[in-house]
């Protein structure tokens, strides 16, 4: 997949078949409209065209809202759409000027002068241009006369795998993260550097490694224990997860501890990604480290049955 971040940059294509959207998660339902665009460009020799918008147009249009938070990173969202094979990503700034473009001049300054396009897949609900003017019903009025045809993805198909990325945000706010998996088609990740924390944990006999979110807008699960996957730089390791407060000992702010089975190297300043694979149980304020030792016991021994 070619990645382009400049609109003058973008090549001349023969035969672009195009969609675009945020994709944040890159969830199921994305994953059939990216199917049925790629399968379109494969039967008719063309290439598949993605466009999406970073940074994500809320953030933009309504700074003041800090309650945004995102399943995916732009890296992340990159590599989830190189997986589905498609041939060009269109990355392009969503800025205050950009979201003023009517949906005509839209269509006639990137789809047609940029791209090229001859075929445009979108999902049922899709708009664009300002004010989000611009619909399924405009395209078709007017495909004749910009040169492209207009396919849309039917609701019952969209509907059918009954997700959304709202679904999927409410999912982890509630620790749900099986849920959540089922609809993004993979466990959630949350990437992110290890840091220097109080160090607790070894003196339990639990080393943990902190981590420190990569993007400050992606989403962070309920608070709780979690049976996770953690990628690291050697390798992929299971393990068990807290994020929350850390109570037994007073802790007075939120952090995301990491405790790696059968691993002993040193992770600080390195970046690791945990993959949430299962929901183990709420923090709760123990009486005492040896009533909580007692319990990280009984988590590992969750953890591993979880994870096989």
């Amino acid at each position: 997949m070619i990645v382009i971040q400049e609109l003058s940059q973008f090549p001349s294509l023969s035969h672009a078949v195009v969609t675009s959207g945020t994709f944040d998660g890159v969830h199921i339902g994305h994953q059939k409209i990216l199917s049925r665009l790629t399968e379109t460009a494969r039967q008719s020799n063309g290439q598949s065209v993605v466009i999406t918008y970073w940074p994500h147009p809320r953030t933009v249009l309504k700074p003041e809202d800090d309650s945004l938070r995102l399943l995916s990173t732009i890296e992340e969202r990159i590599e989830a759409l190189r997986q589905f094979g498609v041939d060009y990503l269109l990355l392009l700034p969503f800025t205050r000027a950009f979201a003023q473009l009517s949906s005509e001049e839209y269509i006639q300054q990137i789809l047609i002068k940029a791209i090229n396009t001859k075929k445009l897949v979108i999902g049922y609900d899709h708009r664009f241009g300002k004010n989000r003017e611009g619909g399924f019903d405009y395209l078709q009025q007017h495909a004749q006369r910009y040169g492209f045809e207009v396919e849309e993805i039917p609701r019952q198909d969209i509907d059918a795998v009954g997700v959304s990325s709202s679904k999927i945000r409410t999912a982890l706010e509630n620790g749900d993260v099986t849920t959540a998996a089922r609809y993004l088609g993979r466990p959630y990740s949350l990437t992110g550097t290890v840091v220097q924390g109080r160090q607790l944990g070894r003196t339990l006999g639990y080393p943990t490694a902190n981590l420190e979110p990569k993007e400050k807008l992606k989403l962070v699960p309920a608070q709780g224990i979690y049976a996770v996957q953690v990628q690291t730089p050697t390798g992929l390791y299971k393990g068990m997860l807290s994020i929350g407060t850390n109570p037994t000992v007073n802790g007075t702010h939120q952090t995301i501890e990491v405790n790696l089975f059968d691993f002993s190297e040193d992770l600080y300043g390195q970046e690791i990604t945990l993959l949430f694979i299962s929901y183990l149980r709420a923090e709760q304020k123990f009486d005492g480290l040896q009533a909580l030792i007692h319990q990280l016991e009984l988590d590992k021994a969750s953890a591993l049955q979880v994870l096989g």
